[in-house]
């Protein structure tokens, strides 16, 4: 177990990137001179401006398209008088107001002149470099109420694994899902979008550093002022899924008690499913029939979706509220679920009753994941410290290994590329967040049980790039008002 450290209040949802989806030499985002230019003629102008500041307070900064625009909110407009007679103020003499035009000046190369050294970093350049064996580790948290999303690589082969850079979340983050779609560009892309505290879904392409906003946004708010309707949910976003065969659908469900399905062609929801008693908890789509939408309620029930019909095709009760759902991507006629108060259920999705229901943990079991590519591979993890390994290849659960760690698990995530390993955060007070990455290649009791097992292939098709589909009949446009 390689235990790497990172300093942090809280992690709130962590994910793997499959090796070569990054880009090799992520660009990086600059303010070209010229547009540092015109921001420091609007801050001048600013500076000296007597327009009422409440009212620049209602625009908003809704840049997702153009770095340059991050700045859209100050004044373009002067006024000409000194109204405070800030000029004589107690009868002082001099110029006393600071000329930013003085400070930085570009000549027609777009070249500030005073700076001389123009020495570059060339280890810094290779540090960017990100290579075909590398997988990115994603890790959004929340320090010092300021939230971020980490992308870390790490090389299994060079046992290296380093924070690459950083990206700015606006609010709380509560959950992450990677996707390869961009509205903007007809390849395949490296993106993530985030849910966070806001009913706004954020998506970050993963291949830009220094990135200050989202590549696109799911959802706005409400603005009478400009006539804006609301647009999305209502409430904080719990759980995100993308489906990987309709690749332009993105599934979202909220605290509003609704799931939205996006269209990401158009950045707008096409369908509303509201049969939920309590906030909606876990998403995930069925690996081959693109139609079934599987979910985790804090009602106390699992529902299994036809979005097509836009109907509940199944449902369970269990003891507690639900934490995640996931399907057993080696036999997909059956599905998992974790529950709060330790709780585990096994579905076979054709039959009514769970298959069994084991409670392995004393705290909520806010970790479930299967192997990338052992087949009947499942690792627990809880509040209570504990993490586990299952063999569940026979469809009955029999324990294999257990750890107990002096602190909270809060998330773990599969390496799509190599099924032994499992990254996880924990939270360990006074000492704030650990990040570790397990490799149970090198845990005899685990090896033993699961080498010989490995699958030739994801079963569940991994990433592919397909045709832009209508995946609901009745697809519109959907405004959903307050």
């Amino acid at each position: 177990m390689e235990d790497i450290q990172f300093p942090s209040d809280f992690v709130c949802s962590t994910m793997w990137v499959k090796r070569g989806v990054a880009a090799t030499n992520p660009q990086e985002i600059l303010l070209k001179p010229a547009d540092f230019e015109n921001i420091v003629k609007q801050i001048q102008a600013f500076l000296y401006s007597d327009i009422n500041t409440d009212n620049d307070s209602d625009k908003e900064i809704d840049s997702s398209r153009e770095q340059s625009d991050i700045l859209r909110g100050f004044p373009a407009s002067v006024s000409s008088g000194d109204e405070y007679n800030f000029t004589n103020y107690d009868n002082e003499t001099g110029n006393v107001h600071c000329h930013i035009a003085n400070i930085a000046s570009f000549d027609v190369n777009g070249k500030d002149p005073l700076i001389t050294n123009d020495d570059d970093d060339d280890s810094d350049k290779e540090d960017d470099i990100i290579k075909n064996d590398d997988n990115l580790f994603l890790i959004a948290q929340n320090s010092k109420d300021v939230a971020t999303l980490e992308v870390h690589v790490y090389n299994e082969e060079e046992g290296s694994f380093y924070c690459h850079h950083e990206l700015p979340i606006s609010s709380y983050p509560l959950c992450m899902e990677w996707l390869n779609y961009d509205p903007d560009d007809p390849k395949p892309g490296n993106l993530c979008a985030i849910g966070n505290m806001t009913p706004i879904i954020e998506v970050w392409d993963l291949d830009l550093l220094n990135s200050v906003e989202p590549a696109y946004k799911l959802g706005c708010k409400s603005n009478k002022k400009k006539g804006q309707k609301r647009v999305g949910h209502k409430n904080g976003v719990l759980d995100l899924a993308w489906n990987q065969n309709y690749t332009h659908i993105l599934a979202s469900g909220s605290a509003d008690k609704t799931i939205l399905l996006w269209d990401l062609e158009n950045c707008k929801p096409v369908t509303k499913l509201d049969s939920f008693r309590k906030e909606v908890a876990s998403l995930k789509w069925h690996p081959q029939e693109t139609h079934r939408l599987l979910t985790g309620c804090l009602d106390k029930t699992i529902r299994l979706f036809d979005c097509k019909e836009e109907t509940v095709v199944k449902s369970w009760d269990v003891q507690t509220a639900v934490e995640k759902v996931l399907w057993n991507q080696y036999n997909t006629n059956y599905c998992i679920a974790s529950l709060t108060e330790g709780h585990i259920s096994y579905f076979d999705v054709r039959a009514d009753k769970a298959v069994w229901e084991i409670k392995p943990h004393n705290e909520d079991v806010s970790g479930l994941i299967l192997s990338a590519s052992y087949p009947g591979l499942l690792v627990s993890s809880s509040d209570d410290g504990l993490i586990k390994v299952w063999d569940i290849i026979n469809h009955e659960p029999t324990l294999v290994w257990e750890k107990e760690v002096p602190s909270y698990i809060v998330c773990i995530a599969a390496n799509p590329d190599n099924g032994f390993i499992f990254g996880i955060c924990r939270t360990k007070k006074p000492s704030g967040t650990h990040t570790e990455v397990l490799d149970f290649s090198v845990i005899p009791e685990v090896r033993d049980r699961f080498a010989d097992r490995v699958a030739s292939h994801s079963p569940a098709g991994g990433f592919k790039q397909s045709e832009t589909v209508n995946v609901i009949e009745k697809m519109e446009d959907m405004e959903i008002d307050e």
